[in-house]
């Protein structure tokens, strides 16, 4: 390579829903993170590397920044105070519609170490009685020595600013990661998580909170890709739900999940979902380490 390289961590922080997955698939390129209109989804740290001619950037998603309540949400959070560890440049993700107090209180809870990027985004929805420039001038006041930026993931506006402003503080030095890797995650992690994307998508109230998905078995045979997944939820009266009446739903989940993986890997799934129920299992210290909760 000639002339200067340059390569960091690059991690994302904000609040349940305000976007950060959205914008890391955006800036990668690449659709590697699930997404959902439901708090909460992201529940593990996922590394998305985007390799060019002079510069490497290894991107970090975290879970929402959160009070615990579990020990699943101790783990959560456990991953982004790693992430807060080894961050050369933190990006901060706000949703503009909300209060800039709520993103004081995260603040609060978080101690940052690194340069920052404020992101304000969702400015495709703001509707509020202070003009974005007057709103953005108050952030700036009270974030200085930020750099700060508004933006729609979703409408992509404003998200070709991104990158000149992460690359004006990329250190330099060797990449940390071959040129064909997008990810420290193996197929097995990913499939698991295009399989909780479904169940955000096809089930209301409290069943995503308390599902897990455990692949058992992902076997490429020479025409397709075997996989059996077990779906873990918390009582039985969860399972009733999850199962649907005559099996309904659980069959809806397995074709979306199936169509979902095979985009993903490029080659045909046979998929076979089973329903497991596992009392507490978000307390239960060794269901969580089966389950890949390991932080």
């Amino acid at each position: 390579m000639d002339g200067k390289f340059q390569s960091g961590f690059v991690n994302i922080f904000g609040a349940p829903n305000a976007g950060k997955s959205t914008l890391l698939n955006l800036l990668l390129g690449e659709r590697l993170v699930i997404t959902s209109s439901k708090v909460q989804t992201t529940r593990h740290r996922i590394l998305g590397i985007l390799t060019e001619d002079n510069y490497q950037i290894v991107f970090s998603d975290t879970p929402g920044i959160i009070e615990a309540k579990y020990k699943l949400h101790e783990k959560m959070m456990a991953q982004v105070k790693s992430a807060l560890e080894d961050a050369d440049i933190a990006i901060i993700v706000h949703d503009i519609t909300k209060p800039m107090e709520e993103l004081n209180d995260l603040m609060a809870l978080i101690k940052l170490k690194s340069p920052a990027i404020l992101l304000l985004n969702k400015t495709d929805r703001y509707s509020g009685d202070v003009p974005l420039a007057d709103l953005l001038a108050q952030y700036k006041a009270a974030y200085p020595k930020w750099d700060i930026q508004p933006i729609s993931a979703k409408t992509k506006h404003n998200t070709d600013k991104i990158l000149p402003l992460i690359l004006e503080k990329l250190p330099e030095g060797p990449p940390y990661y071959t040129d064909d890797n997008i990810s420290d995650r193996n197929e097995r992690f990913f499939v698991s998580e295009l399989i909780r994307e479904q169940i955000y998508t096809l089930y209301e109230d409290e069943i995503p909170y308390h599902a897990a998905v455990n692949i058992q078995a992902f076997e490429e045979k020479s025409t397709l890709t075997v996989i059996k997944a077990d779906i873990v939820v918390s009582s039985e009266t969860q399972k009733m739900i999850l199962l649907g009446k005559g099996g309904s739903m659980i069959k809806q989940l397995g074709i979306n999940s199936r169509m979902s993986i095979q985009e993903f890997i490029g080659r045909k799934v046979h998929l076979e979902l089973f329903v497991k129920v596992r009392p507490h299992w978000r307390d239960n210290e060794n269901h969580l380490r089966e389950y890949g909760y390991n932080a």
